[in-house]
């Protein structure tokens, strides 16, 4: 046997050592993100929430004002227009969103005013200042207010640049998946 032909047997197996490895580190990945999913783990990668390791806990009662809960966002058009500028992520829920992380500040019968800042049955939510432009300066608009239906939640994030129901408005709390507990968190 040729010194070429050696060399190029040698080649093709490690080109087939490398797929091969290539191949199984793809699928060992796959499978640990398959098995966090099941296993109520989800990676939250926005400053909504701190950034990090989170599981989703199941809720056996009605979600309550104060829970930080991860929510399937509903196909609206208000969702597809955040999709479009990026606020939302692609993502498992029904309509092909991301779930998100947020806090409940208001339920169902509650009332809603949302102005400079955002007050629930007129009390102030800290850190609810409603900006007119997004983080590349275009226009946004806030949700003008009201009661909360029945069924539904008001969702806040204390970071200035969250999308939640400042600019939403209550979403249906069917969407919960469950409460949010941390597991491990990156807070810079």
């Amino acid at each position: 046997m040729t010194g070429a032909m050696q060399s190029s047997r040698s080649r093709h197996r490690q080109k087939r050592l490398a797929c091969r490895l290539v191949a199984g580190s793809s699928l060992a990945a796959f499978s640990i993100l398959v098995a966090g999913w099941t296993g109520g783990l989800r990676v939250n990668l926005t400053p909504s929430e701190p950034m990090g390791l989170w599981r989703v806990l199941p809720l056996d009662r009605p979600t309550a004002v104060g829970d930080v809960v991860f929510i399937c966002p509903p196909e609206t058009r208000t969702m597809q227009f955040a999709r479009e500028r990026g606020y939302l992520r692609s993502g498992l829920c029904p309509a092909g969103y991301a779930p998100l992380i947020k806090t409940v500040v208001g339920v169902g019968g509650q009332r809603a005013d949302v102005g400079q800042d955002v007050q629930i049955d007129g009390h102030p939510i800290p850190h609810s200042d409603v900006v007119t432009r997004d983080g590349e300066g275009r226009p946004l608009s806030s949700f003008g207010g009201g009661v909360i239906p029945a069924g539904h939640v008001f969702l806040h994030s204390n970071f200035s640049g969250s999308f939640d129901s400042r600019y939403f408005g209550p979403i249906p709390a069917s969407g919960v998946l469950g409460l949010a507990q941390k597991v491990w968190i990156y807070a810079p």
